[in-house]
Formats: structure tokens, C-alpha cells, sequence
């Protein structure tokens, strides 16, 4: 997905994520500050990790009121340790006590995400597997997902059903059989699409070859039959490994010379990066203009 196209879709998702935090008006807000205020807090960490998702972040602040600013003191992708500090944030009290919890969502879920794939990649240093994740994400969080596992240090796989033909279990029943399905898609789709077949078994595996499959899955195969199966290919498709792939796993995998290993865990199973908004402060208001950011009624709108 390019930039600016990223940017429009993120924008729709933030919104849409603090039109559900704000309905109306942020009450405890509004009853300890009505009116504008400058003021800075300070964004923490409390675990160990690797920070993601920084400009998802500020977006968060500046779709309620552009005049906020975020001074980040590392940038994606750093590691970082708990207790430091990570970056200082200025504006509107107001906007940032409302859009305090959108803000560490999107970033503490994204962070979390970088955490683990850099892990999962730091043991496949000195191979030549490319570690990539799958479209098993969080509904409305894809595209803020994916990113964080290339943050991490990941691959992105197809980002949708748009941007490849993967052939599964049930495709080939569809068909009649990877044959008939790799005719189709070739028929069906743009030559410029890879065709991936999923393959369970090594008989798959030989009739996928034989259809001229440009990537072959081996999912959930054991060592022996997946080391079988990479024999069979013999560099005639690129071959990807999925199926439960943890950190115990994917070093054994990569040995065995596959090119790419798949993991859902990256998005599915990742936890997020514990960090914090603190020691909100109260700026002396030199020239401060009284007329607010309407969070209360516009939410996520661009002033």
C-alpha cells in the first residue's frame, strides 16, 4: 500500500476509534477542564521492547486539535527500556487527557507486535529466510498491524485477498484438484500475480510443482517431510513454511533452506508493549487563544 493511501486509511480508522471513545463529550475531562489550557506529559515505557506505531500516535492527538505536538525522542523501530523516556507531548490539556487512551492503544498494540517479530527475527540472523507475517489480524487494525511487524523487522505477505491468488484446502476442492485451480487462476488473474498453493502432503507438493506454481506453502509438515518436500521442489518455486512457528521452532525451520516462514502468531499472539502517558503539567497560558478544539462535539475531525 503506498503512503498517501496508507495515510487516508489510517485517518479513517483513527477517527473511527476515538468517535467510539468520545460519543458525546469526555465528561471527567470537561469537569476538570472546560476550557483550554496548554499543558505537557510525558509518554513512558514500562516494559523492555521495540517501539512501533509513533505517527499513529500523534495522529491520534492532532486529528482532535493540529496544533498539538508530539517531540519523540527515539523513532520506530528503536529498541527501548523501561523507564525511558520516549517522547514528550504538548497541547490542548484537554486533547491530551481525551485522546490519551486511543493514542497508547494503537501504540502499546503495535509496539507489541515489533517486540515479538524482532525476536522471531533475531533467530533467523545469518539465514537467508525472510520471516513474514499473514492476514490473521485484528478486524480494523491490518493495516496498523502489518506495519508494525515490518517495524519489527518483518515481511509483509499478501495484504489481502486483492493482492494474490493463494490456493487453500478449499480452493483445490473447488477445482477438482491443484491442477484445474492453478489453470484457473492463471486464466482469471493479471500476469503479474503470484500463484501460491497451500500443500498438506507430498503428493500435493508434486502435483502443485507440475502445475507450475510460483510458491508452494508447507503447512504444518514435520522435519522430515518438509526437508522431503524442499528436495522435491528442487528451486523450481519458492517455498514457504507455515504452521505453529514459535521461537523454539523457526531457527530448526530456516535450516532446513526454506525461503519464507509464514507466522500468525506475529499479529494473533503478540501482546502489547506496556507503556504510559505521565507527570501531565499545566503550561502558563502567554497568548493563549481561549477558542478550544471542539472535542467534545467533533471528535476526530480535522479543524
Amino acid at each position: 500500500m503506498n503512503p498517501i493511501t496508507m495515510n487516508l486509511v489510517a485517518d479513517e480508522y483513527i477517527r473511527r476509534a476515538l468517535q467510539e471513545d468520545i460519543t458525546s463529550e469526555d465528561i471527567s475531562t470537561m469537569s476538570v477542564c472546560p476550557a483550554r489550557r496548554e499543558a505537557q506529559v510525558q509518554l513512558i515505557a514500562k516494559a523492555d521492547g521495540v517501539i512501533a506505531g509513533l505517527g499513529v500516535f500523534e495522529r491520534a492527538f492532532t486529528l482532535l486539535d493540529p496544533s498539538t505536538r508530539v517531540d519523540a525522542r527515539v523513532q520506530d523501530g528503536d529498541r527501548v527500556e523501561n523507564g525511558q523516556l520516549l517522547a514528550m507531548v504538548y497541547g490542548d490539556a484537554r486533547v491530551l487527557l481525551s485522546g490519551e487512551r486511543v493514542a497508547l492503544n494503537y501504540l502499546q498494540r503495535m509496539s507489541g507486535i515489533a517486540t515479538y517479530t524482532r525476536r522471531m527475527a533475531d533467530a533467523l540472523a545469518g539465514t537467508k529466510t525472510v520471516l513474514a507475517d499473514t492476514r490473521k489480524t485484528t478486524p480494523g487494525m491490518r493495516i496498523f498491524e502489518k506495519e508494525a511487524v515490518r517495524l519489527g523487522g518483518g515481511a509483509n505477505h499478501r495484504y489481502n485477498l486483492s493482492s494474490a491468488v493463494m490456493l487453500k484446502d478449499n480452493h483445490i476442492d473447488a477445482a477438482g484438484g491443484i491442477a484445474r485451480a492453478v489453470v484457473a487462476a492463471r486464466a482469471h488473474a493479471s500476469f503479474t500475480c503470484t500463484i501460491e498453493v497451500e500443500c498438506e502432503t507430498l503428493d500435493m507438493v508434486r502435483e502443485a510443482v507440475d502445475a507450475g506454481a510460483d510458491i508452494i506453502m508447507l503447512d504444518n509438515m514435520d522435519h522430515d517431510h518438509m526437508a522431503r518436500a524442499i528436495a522435491l521442489i528442487d528451486g523450481r518455486a519458492v517455498v514457504e513454511a507455515s504452521g505453529n512457528v514459535d521461537l523454539d521452532s523457526i531457527r530448526e525451520l530456516a535450516d532446513l533452506g526454506v525461503d519464507v516462514i509464514s507466522s500468525g502468531a506475529l499479529t494473533h499472539s503478540a501482546g502489547i508493549l506496556d507503556l504510559s502517558l505521565k507527570h501531565l503539567r499545566m503550561i502558563e497560558d502567554e497568548g493563549v487563544s481561549a477558542g478550544a478544539a471542539d472535542i467534545a462535539l467533533h471528535a476526530g475531525e480535522d479543524k
